[in-house]
C-alpha cells in the first residue's frame, strides 16, 4: 500500500499577485503533496469586500495555475469551507497566521476536527498587500495627473 497523498487547499483573491501571495504558496506546497488553490470569483469579492477586482477572474485563475507550486485551480464561489471539502476532500487547510485566533477560523477548526482537516496558519509577508499596491499606484497617478 502506498504512502497517502496529503491534500492541501488554500484560497485568496490573488489580485495583483505580489510576493505575499508566492509565499503563501511556496509554504503551503511545502507542506502537501497536491495543492489545489480556490480563486475568488469577481461576484464573491464584490459580495465580501464590496469591490470588483482589478484584475479579472479568468486572468487571476491564469496566472494562478501558471505558479509551480499550485497543481489545481478551483473557483471559489462562497465562503463555504466545508462545501469545498465535501467537494475536494483536503487534509490541510492553509491560511494566513493573522487569521489565527479570529472567531470565524476559531470555528473552522472546530467544524474540521471530526474530519481531520489540519487549520495550517503560514506566516504572513509583512508590508505588501493588493490593498496597499492599489494605494501606491493611486498616489503615483495623483502625483502625475498627465499620466491619467
Amino acid at each position: 500500500m502506498g504512502d497517502k497523498k496529503i491534500i492541501g487547499y488554500t484560497t485568496g483573491v490573488y489580485d495583483m499577485f505580489h510576493i505575499g501571495h508566492l509565499n503563501v504558496l511556496r509554504n503551503a506546497k511545502a507542506k502537501c503533496d497536491y495543492l489545489i488553490v480556490g480563486v475568488s470569483t469577481d461576484e464573491l469579492v464584490q459580495q465580501e469586500k464590496n469591490k470588483t477586482p482589478v484584475i479579472p477572474y479568468d486572468e487571476r485563475k491564469a496566472i494562478v495555475e501558471a505558479i509551480k507550486y499550485v497543481d489545481e485551480v478551483v473557483p471559489q464561489n462562497d465562503k463555504n469551507k466545508f462545501g469545498a471539502w465535501e467537494k475536494y476532500h483536503f487534509d490541510k487547510m492553509f491560511v494566513g497566521s493573522d487569521w489565527k485566533g479570529t472567531p470565524q477560523w476559531n470555528r473552522f477548526e472546530e467544524e474540521f476536527a471530526p474530519v481531520g482537516v489540519e487549520i495550517v496558519y503560514l506566516q504572513h509577508t509583512d508590508g505588501i498587500s493588493s490593498t496597499q499596491l492599489t494605494g501606491v499606484i493611486k498616489d503615483i497617478l495623483d502625483e502625475h495627473p498627465e499620466n491619467k
